[in-house]
């Protein structure tokens, strides 16, 4: 069984926090192998004390369901009788006032191993801020759920850095959030004290249910293992007027619109013989966000090989068989704002620059795209390489 940074903190705790006031990022799904969640596990210990309480997008406990819905929080907690912050309103970086009085920072998130994601985000301005301030900034790691799943997707240009992606790396690039942090350190915080309570007995090339860990919803639309997997593509139909299941029981899993062709569909999609998954009909109303309350014609994917699926690949064909078969100006990309990003197409910024909407766009070919996507893996795989801290099978 899998022993996550939390776990490890609980049975082995480091000398270096002994005592010590910390402020925790955490959300819904930080808890032990036991669900118990990791502010009941530090206030229930006489080892570290809880100063601050510190909440990503979608809140504490999830509690904000869609993209840009904000919340507050400016309040003590009634039960950790410490003050709560949201990095999701206001301020999405802690401000020198909220750490002032904090010896360190633990950060412990479940992220779902996709670019755009933004909880790395949220990270990296914690990274920022705790430089600033001189704090130590400790990353209790978990596992990613699609590491398994090989790279996929361009990689982020830095014009297109947004909330949505701020280094350089493919949509799905199979770090854990603590190897993201070692490598955001070595672009960015050079000087920042980090350190990163690794997990036990996880391998890469494994899937989230070998670990033996509970899944607890990381967000609103993330509610099983096999949403994480279809998310690094499906992800880019926020950035179009296709709705991607949100409104739905299987958000990213899902999609259609009222204009949708599924026979037309379908047909062109077998075409394409895309490899790790199956694509079946089904349409569904969604009861929020895009055509709220109409009849949508669409598609659920279901995959059967997580290792040769592709995400990104397979997303972007769906979009351009979408595009192919469906009435003249039905289709559209949707403009800005998305997350906090007012002036750049929100389906560049997700996918990481211009060229696969300008690709779908133009009626090109996605082999001649995809090529360009695998030159690039190879100068992220260098990075990779160093950064890594898990073996790709368990030995």
């Amino acid at each position: 069984m899998t022993h996550s940074g939390l776990d490890n903190f609980l049975s082995h705790p480091p000398t270096k926090l002994k005592g010590k006031k910390v402020g925790v990022l955490c959300h819904a799904a930080s808890v032990t192998k036991n669900y118990i969640h990791i502010l009941d596990a530090l206030t229930g210990s006489s080892f570290c004390s809880v100063g601050a309480i510190f909440g990503p997008q979608h809140g504490l406990f999830g509690q904000t369901q869609d993209n840009m819905i904000e919340w507050e929080g400016e309040h003590i907690h009634p039960h950790y009788n410490a003050p709560v912050y949201s990095l999701y309103g206001k301020r999405r970086k802690p401000s020198p006032e909220m750490l002032r009085n904090l010896d360190a920072l633990i950060i412990d998130l479940q992220d779902v191993g996709a670019r755009p994601y933004t909880y790395i985000w949220t990270v990296k301005l914690c990274m920022e801020a705790c430089q600033e301030m001189g704090i130590p900034l400790w990353i209790f790691d978990r596992p990613n759920p699609v590491a398994m799943v090989p790279f996929d997707g361009p990689l982020l240009e830095e014009q297109y850095f947004s909330f949505v992606g701020g280094l350089e790396i493919p949509l799905c690039h199979r770090l854990t959030i603590g190897e993201m942090a070692l490598l955001l350190q070595e672009r960015y915080f050079t000087s920042l004290e980090l350190e990163v309570l690794w997990m036990k007995e996880w391998w890469r090339n494994s899937l989230f249910t070998q670990t033996g860990l509970p899944w607890v919803l990381p967000s609103p639309n993330m509610p099983t293992e096999k949403t994480a997997v279809v998310y690094p593509g499906m992800v880019l139909f926020e950035g179009t007027n296709v709705s991607e299941g949100r409104g739905s029981t299987i958000p990213f899993e899902l999609f259609g619109a009222p204009y949708v062709n599924t026979a037309l569909l379908r047909k062109k999609i077998e075409q394409r013989k895309l490899p790790g998954c199956v694509l079946r009909e089904h349409n569904f109303l969604p009861t929020f966000q895009k055509w709220k309350g109409q009849y949508c014609f669409g598609m659920q994917i279901h995959i059967t090989n997580p290792g040769s699926f592709k995400p990104v690949y397979t997303a972007a064909t769906i979009l351009e068989a979408i595009i192919k078969t469906s009435p003249k100006g039905s289709f559209s990309f949707t403009t800005p704002p998305y997350e906090y990003e007012y002036e750049l197409m929100p389906f560049d910024i997700l996918s990481g620059n211009s060229q696969l909407r300008e690709c779908l766009e133009r009626g090109e070919d996605l082999e001649n795209l995809k090529v360009l996507w695998q030159e690039g893996y190879h100068l992220f795989q260098k990075t990779f390489d160093t950064i890594a801290h898990y073996p790709e099978m368990l030995s």
